[in-house]
């Protein structure tokens, strides 16, 4: 019996009899769009996080506090649409927010099965001290960008298409 291991060949595809190659792997890291999405989203949220730590928020939060920011309490369903979360997700989301008193959940008047989101004078008052951190914040990360020589409009345009 021989120790060697005898060349595997690699189809088109980047499939071997034993595997995928690691070739196709570093030929996914180095173009897999969803890849480099979930790599930016998770550096980003950590960027932002840290900024945001001495209110008290998560960008999570803030963005879902953000979402909130409207003339009227939304819908629970409107606002899982535009943060593109299910409604379960939703609302395991809102409960350590409700638990600081920043959101209530409310019967909606015109439809007794609805649920509308209000934003408290708490959650408005939290959501003022984090917008000017948020904001330099973000002209940091748009800099970076700017640097590379990627322009932030675009980039955010694309990302919209994706949605």
């Amino acid at each position: 019996m021989s120790n060697t291991v005898e060349p595997t060949a690699v189809s088109k595809a980047g499939q071997t009899a034993a595997g995928v190659s690691f070739e196709t792997t570093l030929h996914v890291r180095d173009h897999c769009l969803c890849l480099a999405a979930q790599r930016a989203a998770r550096a980003l949220a950590r960027r932002f996080d840290e900024a945001l730590r001495p209110v008290g928020l998560t960008s999570g939060q803030f963005s879902l506090l953000m979402s909130l920011n409207r003339p009227e309490p939304p819908t629970m369903g409107s606002v899982a649409a535009l943060l593109a979360m299910d409604r379960t997700t939703l609302t395991a989301n809102l409960k350590p927010l409700e638990r600081r008193g920043l959101v209530e959940t409310r019967i909606d008047a015109a439809d007794r099965r609805g649920r509308r989101l209000v934003l408290t004078a708490a959650g408005r008052k939290v959501l003022h001290a984090a917008v000017p951190i948020w904001q330099r914040t973000h002209a940091d990360v748009d800099r970076l960008l700017a640097a590379a020589d990627a322009d932030p409009d675009t980039l955010r345009l694309g990302l919209r298409a994706l949605t």
